[in-house]
């Protein structure tokens, strides 16, 4: 088992970054851009993009998608392109540019979406950001999710919420269940395809993705469940709309490893007082998912280190989680 990693960015890729010598403004946002090839309009996405106004924008490039490269970064001086020379996750790529921006936003997209609605970036920011008495930015919480909408101007179920099940196995009493955002400030338990305006430093603070989960969905159920579990907050405005341009893509749930990895980090731990451990109790169950007795207790036992060093960070275990996840939205469709 690869060790769970225990700060942000413990180990940087490899990359050449090209371009971004330029920055178009001062509004405290930048635009991050993951590369899921396509053939859509480079151009006319980045002359959006510049439209917009962000102050940066950083656009993770593929050995696929760098053929025309130079001309792109002829045309916007404004973007930086990071070339990867080792394939990542999405999780990764967004880790490496919240390493790379100075902004303290970054609002993260696929180059396949387009923004309809508060396009601009200095709107943006301004609705998000407050000042405070040594005048320095302050962001409400760690995540702000978009409304997204389908090639057919559809809304999609975008919001993901934590429900309880009546099951006394804790490997399997958690479920998500994706609704549709219909009032400002709903929560999620993730940003739907990782997109969203992540606060850079409350990101940072909580580690970023999971660089040792592989599956994006996996590594967005860690993130997002690590977010809610450590007092952070993600939710939905409807003040910003996406739209995917072609078809939306798929969450891929598979990965056993990935998910064996999340259920240990997060539906394992036990909260009692102010800190968080994994009772060896958990193991049986574990080993029952797992099979192989020698490679579970290793990862059960790296899962156990993990939390001991993080336990104060916690301040509920799952099950509470989602029960304050089921409150706070009663509480919301319940407001006159």
């Amino acid at each position: 088992m690869n060790t769970i990693p225990s700060i942000f960015n413990e180990k940087l890729p490899s990359y050449t970054a090209l371009g971004g010598s330029e920055r178009r403004a001062s509004t405290g946002l930048s635009a991050v851009v993951l590369n899921r090839g396509g053939r859509y309009s480079r151009y006319q996405f980045f002359e959006d993009l510049e439209k917009a106004g962000f102050d940066y924008v950083l656009s993770m490039e593929s050995s696929a998608s760098r053929y025309d490269l130079e001309s792109l970064s002829q045309n916007f001086p404004f973007v930086r392109f990071i070339l990867l020379h080792e394939g990542l996750s999405p999780g990764e790529e967004i880790n490496l540019a919240a390493a790379e921006l100075p902004s303290p936003l970054f609002f993260v997209l696929w180059n396949d979406v387009k923004i309809l609605r508060s396009g601009r970036a200095d709107r943006m920011a301004e609705r998000l950001l407050a000042g405070s008495q040594d005048d320095k930015a302050l962001y409400k919480r760690l995540c702000t999710c978009p409304q997204i909408q389908d090639s057919r101007s559809e809304t999609l179920p975008s919001i993901i919420e934590a429900a309880l099940l009546p099951e006394k196995d804790p490997w399997r009493a958690i479920k998500t269940i994706p609704a549709i955002p219909d009032r400002e400030g709903l929560p999620s338990l993730y940003p739907f395809d990782g997109m969203g305006i992540y606060d850079r430093e409350r990101f940072i603070r909580l580690g970023g993705f999971d660089s040792s989960i592989k599956n994006f969905h996996w590594q967005l159920m860690d993130f997002g469940f690590r977010s809610s579990l450590w007092g952070e907050e993600i939710a939905a405005t409807l003040l910003i709309k996406l739209s995917y341009e072609g078809a939306v893509p798929e969450e891929d749930l598979t990965g056993a490893e990935s998910q064996r990895r999340f259920f240990l980090k997060n539906l394992a731990p036990i909260f009692r007082g102010d800190y968080a451990h994994i009772p060896l109790r958990r193991f049986p169950g574990y080993l029952f998912k797992h099979r192989d007795l020698s490679s579970a207790w290793e990862e059960f036992k790296a899962a156990r280190l993990w939390v001991m060093a993080n336990r104060f960070r916690f301040v509920s275990d799952a099950r509470t989680m989602a029960e304050r996840f089921s409150s706070i939205k009663r509480d919301i469709h319940e407001e006159p």
